[in-house]
């Protein structure tokens, strides 16, 4: 299987910008081409799917392990021509680092290099990146050899500059590089730029890329990249550590209808998350907060994931038929999953940052206000009490961005019928919090969790809703 990994030295170097232009172009090529995104980002994976029209698929050791990411990765290539994966922050960053990824999936690396404000110095920086982690065979190969991966070797293949100013710039940094190939650049009168917001990039469901700035960007890479090498490259490698792939498992047992809500203000999910509910037998029908007057008739439970409710809150605060029928459906104890802006659209409100108020579902008694600084960071929870995700005592792993708090959260069981049911640990095992607000038969977190980090979630899912769907 051909793969890549596009590395960065650091946040903000353009890794984004050069995976996507290498998308585009390998497709504009008609080369069928499977993204994923390393880490849990929902935008940048969401970006990849604009350019290929397919699902990008994260890859998140420390959430999902790395049976589940190699199982994901195997999966989704079967029909792919070559993998692409974005790398997350800089190349060595974090625990769970691109460069850890990329020694489980034993893929080569190509490292992008913000070339802005530098020119020989360039040689430097790739030096280091080229030989801070990786051992003996895998330093200055050229493509077309056999790379032996030695024990927490890297294969490192290569170098794209980017923001680069003229074509004599683009010399100078290349007779700066020694040992590993220079595949091309990017010029900065590309100007390419994805729209940004307090949480990052904007979502694909806002469309913030044309087609012409998708063009325009494929054809600079075919202009200035060497593909065809890279093609060659992707071949390189030893291939992913082989595993039995699970088989897509033959569902036996009842259907159920799930209502996803899905619209410019909740967008962020997981497809890994959509497929194991699929695998387990949920017809999934989407339908919009934003425009829609209820959720759909045939819906035998509701999710509602994450995404921008506090930018769309004076739609979503103005379409009073749909926050009856969820305020309805709740009350009804009819099953309902909710996630991080999911959880603020069930609260009685959302004050923007300007402190103005939104009114929501209400199905919880606590507004939802924004903040200047975001909580983030990988989370593992502990259920302490059996619910749509499974029996008391299970384990799952997730990550939490977001820029809201929660007000008068603790007034929450003023009725004794509301609870919270999560204890929530990050990822050194240090305990945060009590979490995971249950009425009745809805639950909502902060917590976008993965629904790979506990295979057991999507069945235990399916036969909560059958249970209730019975009762």
């Amino acid at each position: 299987m051909r793969a890549i990994v596009i590395a960065g030295t650091h946040s903000g170097c353009g890794k984004t910008t050069v995976t996507l232009g290498l998308l585009a172009a390998l497709r504009k090529r008609g080369i069928v081409v499977q993204p994923f995104k390393a880490g849990p980002d929902f935008i940048d994976a969401g970006l990849h799917r604009i350019v290929t029209d397919r699902p990008s698929r994260n890859l998140d050791i420390w959430m999902c392990g790395h049976e589940a990411v190699l199982d994901s990765f195997n999966r989704h290539t079967e029909d792919a021509d070559i993998a692409v994966i974005e790398g997350v922050m800089g190349m060595h960053d974090g625990d769970i680092s691109t460069a850890g990824l990329a020694r489980l999936l034993q893929a080569p690396i190509i490292l992008v290099v913000d070339a802005s404000g530098m020119a020989e110095s360039a040689g430097a920086v790739v030096k280091g990146f080229s030989e801070f982690g990786v051992k003996g065979e895998n330093v200055g190969r050229c493509e077309g050899e056999k790379r032996e991966n030695t024990e927490g070797g890297l294969n490192f293949v290569g170098v794209i500059f980017n923001r680069v100013a003229s074509e004599n710039h683009f010399r100078r940094l290349k007779n700066s590089v020694c040992g590993v190939p220079v595949l091309g650049y990017l010029p900065r009168e590309l100007n390419f730029e994805i729209p940004h917001r307090h949480l990052g990039l904007t979502v694909a469901e806002e469309s913030p890329l044309s087609q012409g700035s998708i063009d325009k960007l494929a054809e600079s890479v075919l202009d200035h990249v060497d593909v065809d090498r890279i093609m060659r490259i992707a071949e390189c490698g030893i291939g992913v550590l082989e595993i039995p792939r699970s088989e897509r498992k033959q569902h036996k047992g009842k259907s159920f209808n799930l209502a996803v809500a899905y619209d410019k203000a909740f967008c962020f999910y997981y497809e890994d998350n959509l497929d194991l509910l699929r695998d387990s037998g949920a017809n999934i029908i989407k339908f919009s907060p934003l425009i829609d007057s209820g959720i759909p008739d045939d819906a035998d439970a509701v999710y509602i994931g994450g995404g921008y409710p506090e930018i769309h809150a004076a739609a979503l605060s103005g379409n009073a038929l749909m926050l009856r029928s969820v305020n309805a459906w709740a009350y009804a104890g009819k099953p309902l999953y909710a996630e991080c802006g999911g959880l603020m659209y069930l609260s009685k409100g959302v004050r923007d940052f300007n402190g103005n108020l939104f009114t929501m579902a209400g199905v919880f008694p606590f507004e939802t206000r924004m903040m200047r600084k975001p909580r983030l960071g990988y989370r593992e929870i502990l259920l302490n009490e059996d619910c749509i995700l499974g029996s008391k005592g299970e384990k799952c792993r997730g990550h939490e961005f977001h820029y809201s708090e929660i007000l008068n959260g603790k007034g929450m069981t003023d009725d004794g019928r509301r609870t919270k049911i999560y204890a929530v640990q990050d990822k050194t095992g240090e305990y945060i919090q009590e979490e995971g607000y249950r009425f009745q038969n809805t639950l909502a977190s902060y917590v976008h969790i993965h629904f790979g980090s506990n295979r057991r979630i999507a069945d235990n899912f399916a036969t909560y809703v059958e249970g209730e769907r019975i009762a």
